[in-house]
């Protein structure tokens, strides 16, 4: 028995399980073993295999009862079809030992107010890729309505959509009440502050009362709930106007839906990046104020640097996930995606804090302050990872034209660097943790994704889903089933030594700048580490062709005309001081304010 509960683990009875527990049902009086199949040591020696492990004859056989016990006891917890929105009892905590938090609120400090005299007369455009912070101002003096907001944005939402696929559900009956209440509200002096009567976007995982939920999966268009996620009652309470809830990829995978693949308003055959695809999609178009994404590894990140928005994920429990579909309960991160990093600032003033069902949250402050003074902060930056990449001796042609790419984007990586110089910035060379091993880590994403998913696989509703690939979610949660769970506690122990390293990285500075790819991305998500993306320029019309061009290629990604980003990252729960210092950038840059032409 104890080496069947810790040497083969989900192995054994996984097989079994495809071997023919299709038949098997769970009785009143207990597990009908007459349709199960049995257990031998044969499918122990195969089960072995897959475990890495080795095993006598004699150790088979006196496994064998063990194993079949426990199985018993998978098949009893199967029978209980735990809703996706139940979490384990255990609960990540990204916190060393010995690190005390903020949790002293202070009253939001915005920046000095914009003029914004000519976004009134400058037509359509001025309005739709006005940041939230020149709306705000324009609301509160009352030199637009809200309603006038909200029919404008869903009149482009309908507009575009057929181009740009990001809208799964409009929710329009919804946003025009909740519009002409804020008119009147700011009307009579009740004004809730920086996102009162300003239209936003939710990614498709967020429950709203009334609307279907449909996680971007094929088997759940018409999936409801009869509550609002905590984010969409935080952004209620704040007089935001929901406007749309927008596309993602299928479970929280890449940028295709059941309806279709969400596509850049930058270049319209190209993916837009996933999965928070509708919500950057959208932003990025113009089409909403501001939207919600949620980022496990790189869906925040990944859309926000196609389709040229800013996006702040933030550090793993500062934003309840109450009502959101759960894909991995220690590496689900919900943030704002939006047109600068004070509108993402803003949007997290109103959504961040614990909720009293998300036990992941902790009481830590958020805050905001417009004018921050940065000068004092410690800069890093990854060196290496800005530096020109080199050519291969004997190179392919295909390496030929990778290294054109890499060539001609390391230029905007290096102006940056400059730029941050011009700033009065002293940048501090630091590297990432070596021989942590991050990518040996991931799988345990894999095995949560498959527990939040277990129905799926075990009823053949994967078929359902779009994407059938072999590295698409249906054959992931597949292959993770047979991941032990000595290997997930394993993993999760490398995860904390990992996460003891990466703290230490920012004991010795307080903000590291790199490029938004590389190893940084699954380092910082598994150990709950916040980002900001920042659209850092576009790619000239000399800029090489992706390698493929095709329409909705999965590789057709950069070339001409297309947005490049880049990324800060900060110490746990820095997330205000980091977006200080991301938005000092974006002020000396000004790339925020390029946007794509759609007409």
């Amino acid at each position: 028995m104890g080496l069947g509960q810790t040497l083969l683990p989900g192995v054994l009875w996984g097989m079994a399980a495809q071997a023919g527990q299709s038949a098997a049902k769970t009785e009143t009086a207990g597990i009908d073993h007459d349709h199960l199949t049995v257990i031998t040591p044969e499918m122990i020696d195969a089960a072995a295999a897959i475990a890495a492990v080795k095993l006598t004859d004699e150790q088979k056989k006196l496994m064998l009862d063990g194993l079949r016990k426990q199985r018993d006891s998978v098949l009893v917890i199967r029978s209980m079809k735990i809703p996706n929105g139940i979490a384990p009892a255990f609960v990540f905590d990204p916190v060393p030992a010995g690190m005390k938090l903020d949790t002293v609120r202070k009253p939001m400090r915005l920046s000095r107010a914009p003029d914004v005299k000519e976004l009134v007369s400058g037509g359509e455009d001025g309005l739709a890729f006005a940041s939230v912070r020149e709306l705000a101002e324009l609301m509160k003096t009352r030199k637009v309505s809200s309603v006038e907001l909200t029919k404008m944005y869903l009149a482009r939402l309908k507009k575009y959509d057929s181009r740009l696929h990001f809208v799964i559900t409009l929710t329009e009956e919804r946003a025009l009440r909740q519009a002409a209440e804020a008119d009147r509200e700011i009307a009579a002096g009740k004004y809730r502050g920086p996102l009162h009567g300003i239209p936003w976007g939710a990614k498709d995982l967020l429950a709203v009362r009334g609307y279907p939920t449909t996680w971007g999966a094929g088997g759940f268009e018409q999936q409801t709930f009869d509550y609002d996620a905590t984010i969409v009652e935080r952004l209620d309470g704040a007089g935001a106007v929901l406007v749309a809830k927008l596309s993602m990829g299928a479970l929280a995978s890449g940028p295709i839906w059941f309806g279709g693949m969400t596509r850049s308003p930058w270049n319209a055959k190209q993916p837009s990046g996933g999965s928070s695809a509708g919500s950057a999609s959208a932003v990025g178009a113009g089409c909403v104020a501001f939207a919600i994404g949620t980022e496990t590894l790189g869906s925040i990140s990944s859309p926000s640097t196609r389709c040229g928005a800013t996006g702040l994920r933030p550090t793993f429990g500062l934003v309840p996930r109450t009502g959101a579909m759960a894909l991995t309960w220690t590496m689900d991160k919900i943030g704002p995606i939006a047109r600068s990093v004070e509108d993402c600032a803003l949007v997290m003033s109103a959504i961040y804090g614990p909720d009293g069902h998300d036990r992941s949250v902790k009481d830590a402050a958020f805050n905001w302050d417009g004018e921050f003074e940065w000068k004092k902060l410690r800069v890093g930056y990854l060196k290496s990872e800005f530096d020109a990449p080199t050519l291969p001796a004997n190179a392919t042609e295909e390496q030929k034209r990778e290294f054109a790419r890499q060539s001609y984007d390391a230029k905007y990586g290096q102006a940056a660097v400059d730029a941050l110089r011009k700033m009065g910035v002293n940048l501090i060379e630091v590297k990432m943790p070596k021989g942590y091993h991050f990518g040996d880590i991931q799988p345990v994403l894999e095995a949560e994704a498959a527990a939040a998913f277990d129905d799926l696989t075990l009823s053949g509703r994967d078929g359902l889903l779009t994407e059938q690939g072999p590295n698409e979610w249906p054959n992931t949660f597949r292959v993770a089933r047979f991941y032990s769970a000595v290997d997930y506690i394993q993993a999760q122990r490398a995860r904390t030594l990992a996460m003891e390293a990466m703290e230490k990285v920012f004991t010795e500075v307080d903000v590291i700048v790199t490029p938004s790819s590389g190893t940084q991305l699954t380092a910082t998500n598994l150990t709950g580490h916040p980002a900001v993306i920042v659209p850092n320029g576009v790619r000239g019309m000399d800029a090489p062709l992706p390698d493929h061009t095709e329409d909705g290629h999965p590789q057709n990604v950069g070339g001409p005309g297309t947005p490049v980003s880049l990324t800060f990252l900060g110490a746990l729960y820095s997330d205000a001081r980091l977006a200080g210092f991301a938005r000092a950038y974006q002020q000396a840059t000004g790339f925020h304010r390029l946007h794509p032409k759609l007409d």
